[in-house]
């Protein structure tokens, strides 16, 4: 097991660029009472680079959606009578794969059923890169055998509550008490790119492990892995392997919410505070 201590680094940016070249990322999430937390990802996925992003949730959450960030679009879908994404959106989730580079799959979601089929559907696509965070982590644990059905290359982002759901739902042993093995044997069984997040965020393909020393207590509040998840994808789509995003995002991540820290303290920071951050942490790490 190799263990990595360089960041990695986006490439500079031609002088000719234009959005195309920073790649499209879609946005799946929300749900009534929820909608925040897709918002959150997208804006974070516009503030770590990426060329346009989409935020497809529940049509009747989509004006709060829209007003929340003018720099993204949204895609309506088909929802239940309990305000979730209903299955009668697979065929627009599936089109959103086939049009974006990247897709996120969790933020304020939910689950069900429905959702359930729905990712099952989508983990099922080739040359698709999903990462998967949240309620999607709940939803992936109620898939049954969901590792013997991957075609899609997965980056999972669970806290330490939905990592022990996807342990039972692979594992006949009890899971380890160490962080770093549980990452690790998580991503052997599952061929995926893991982030195991807290304090030391563990990240790891199976054969690299990258342990994470930036971020603060502050970061623990609502919303702050949805921006997390929003950074992690705008990363994939501007050309870096899953792996390498992963680590990169990490550490972005924890760096703007230790600035954000140093300017408003630990205790009153919240989500936009480390969205607000990402520029200065993309400018420190050039």
């Amino acid at each position: 097991m190799k263990s990595i201590e360089t960041i990695p680094k986006l490439k500079k940016r031609a002088a000719d660029a234009h959005k195309g070249d920073f790649g499209k990322v879609c946005i799946i999430g929300g749900s009534l009472g929820m909608s925040g937390a897709a918002a959150l990802a997208g804006r974070a996925a516009l503030r770590a680079g990426a060329g346009l992003v989409r935020v497809a949730v529940p049509k009747s959450i989509l004006p709060i959606v829209a007003s929340i960030e003018p720099s993204f679009t949204t895609i309506p879908l088909p929802e239940d009578s309990a305000g979730r994404i209903s299955e009668k959106a697979i065929n627009t989730i599936l089109d959103a794969a086939e049009e974006n580079d990247c897709l996120a799959f969790g933020p304020g979601i939910a689950t069900s059923s429905a959702l359930r089929t729905v990712l099952e559907n989508l983990i099922k696509q080739e040359n698709l890169k999903l990462v998967i965070d949240a309620d999607g982590l709940n939803n992936l644990s109620g898939i049954k055998n969901w590792n013997t059905k991957l075609k899609a290359e997965l980056i999972l982002t669970p806290h330490p509550g939905e990592m022990k759901r996807l342990w039972a739902s692979l594992f006949r042993e009890q899971m380890p008490g160490d962080r770093r093995k549980q990452a690790v044997q998580l991503a052997l069984k599952t061929k995926t790119t893991v982030a195991l997040k807290g304090a030391g965020t563990v990240v790891t393909d199976g054969k690299k492990v990258y342990i994470n020393k930036t971020g603060n207590p502050g970061m623990a509040t609502a919303g702050s892995g949805d921006v997390l998840t929003g950074v992690i994808t705008a990363l994939i789509v501007q050309g870096l392997n899953n792996f390498d995003a992963t680590v990169l995002g990490v550490y972005i991540h924890g760096l703007a919410g230790d600035i954000a820290a140093k300017k408003i303290g630990q205790v009153s920071l919240m989500a936009t505070d480390i969205i607000e951050a990402l520029p200065k942490a993309f400018l420190e790490n050039k």
